[in-house]
């Protein structure tokens, strides 16, 4: 199984966004493993297995009480670093056997998002400087699960050729079914891929693009940041920025959790339920096509036939087959 590969652990993936870890546990899988999140005293992430250690109970159907979070079963409490600080049946004063306490995984809050990594991280989450430039807005738009792998979507996502098959409904031109020759490069420290020029239909995207014309020119970057994440950039004729940070999680081989981020230099008047209505579109069309689609992309390219405009994801697919070896 592809989520069994040791070297998966050393990596980010997001997992929910900030706003879901409220005053109960979170329970989330990640990689195969089950895990609960909640926010302890301090005010910081905590992640840890799902799983009390007294008798296997799920801790993520429990309470959160004064930032510990508390066991449905027998009402063991653990709080900041995972640390038991009660068990409830010993009485006040005894000391908590070394057992009890929690082995915690890295959590981090970043974008809106809450990323755990499972090792020791190889590398950091991906840099968006938007995030620190105040003529941008940052929009977050909610974590799906997707009934799909995380390299299928990833695949999907750094092609262009589905454009005028998949997303028909919202911007692709039926007629515009050639790709002009891609050339990868490194965009950026954090992402490799390709710029390339692309018309769409604008007739459904009108809030998003700021333009009234029914067909309309984004200048556009696409690169994959490894293993699964990635970024979209789209420039518009009148200045316009839309990032979009793309990010694909495996919950197992073939379930994942989905959410993008979108950051834009407007002048902030549209609502940013107008703004990502249209996104949300699109990316229920990649969902329906992706979720047709069974089983984890071959990352052996003799598995699969590829030609020039599916030159990203041949890289990507050759760089995260030499991550996983």
């Amino acid at each position: 199984m592809l989520i069994d590969n040791e070297a998966l652990l050393d990596h980010w993936y997001v997992v929910a966004e900030t706003t879901d870890v409220t005053d109960a546990p979170l329970g989330v899988t990640l990689l195969g493993r089950d895990l609960v999140v909640w926010r302890s005293t301090s005010g910081d992430i905590v992640a840890a297995p799902d799983r009390c250690p007294h008798r296997e109970a799920p801790l993520s159907q429990g309470t959160v009480h004064d930032g510990c979070v508390v066991c449905p079963y027998h009402g063991w409490a653990f709080g900041d670093q995972g640390r038991c600080v009660e068990v409830p049946s010993s009485g006040a004063g005894r000391p908590v056997p070394p057992a009890a306490h929690l082995a915690t995984v890295r959590a981090t809050e970043r974008y809106g998002l809450v990323w755990l990594c499972l090792g020791e991280p190889s590398s950091d989450i991906p840099f968006m400087a938007a995030e620190d430039d105040d003529a941008y807005r940052r929009i977050n738009t909610g974590v799906d699960v997707w009934a799909t792998s995380a390299t299928r979507m990833t695949d999907n996502f750094l092609d262009i050729s589905h454009f005028p098959y998949v997303h028909i409904g919202t911007f692709g031109i039926a007629q515009n079914t050639d790709v002009p020759k891609i050339e990868m490069e490194q965009l950026d420290d954090d992402f490799f891929g390709y710029a390339y020029e692309v018309d769409v239909r604008n007739d459904e995207g009108a809030a998003a693009s700021g333009l009234d014309d029914a067909v309309i020119t984004r200048r556009m970057s696409t690169g994959f940041h490894l293993p699964f994440t990635v970024r979209s950039t789209i420039h518009y004729e009148t200045g316009l920025d839309h990032l979009i940070l793309l990010c694909s999680t495996p919950v197992d081989d073939t379930t994942s959790y989905f959410t993008f981020v979108i950051w834009r230099n407007d002048d902030f008047t549209v609502p940013a339920e107008e703004v990502i209505v249209f996104d949300r579109a699109i990316g229920a069309e990649d969902k329906l096509m992706l979720e047709k689609v069974k089983g984890v992309l071959p990352l052996d390219q003799r598995a699969t036939v590829s030609v020039q405009s599916d030159r990203p994801s041949v890289e990507w697919r050759r760089r995260f087959a030499d991550l996983l070896a």
